[in-house]
């Protein structure tokens, strides 16, 4: 029986209301890289490490993996960075 990310549902669900006007339009032509798509969700949120690690509920070390590069973010936790940075209000 296959597992399932209870997380990464509850998250896809989220991504759906927030973005449900944007999911007709919004079309992926490419895979998106991980390591891309964070530098971009980090950056658009404006948060410092220290601060986007607490909104992620990981620590700084792990945020400055991803920024290294030498650990890519899970699918989970990339959509965790579209809804913080999509909806402020949600990390406040």
């Amino acid at each position: 029986m296959e597992s399932k990310d209870t997380m990464f549902e509850l998250l896809t669900s989220l991504e759906q209301i927030v973005f449900k006007d944007l999911s007709q339009t919004v079309i992926l032509t490419q895979k998106s890289n991980p390591f891309t798509e964070f530098e971009q969700l980090r950056k658009g949120t404006g948060l410092k490490p220290i601060d986007f690690a607490r909104e992620m509920g990981v620590s700084v070390a792990t945020v400055k993996e991803w920024e290294s590069k030498r650990v890519k973010p899970s699918m989970t936790e990339l959509k965790l960075m579209r809804l913080i940075q999509a909806t402020p209000t949600l990390s406040a």
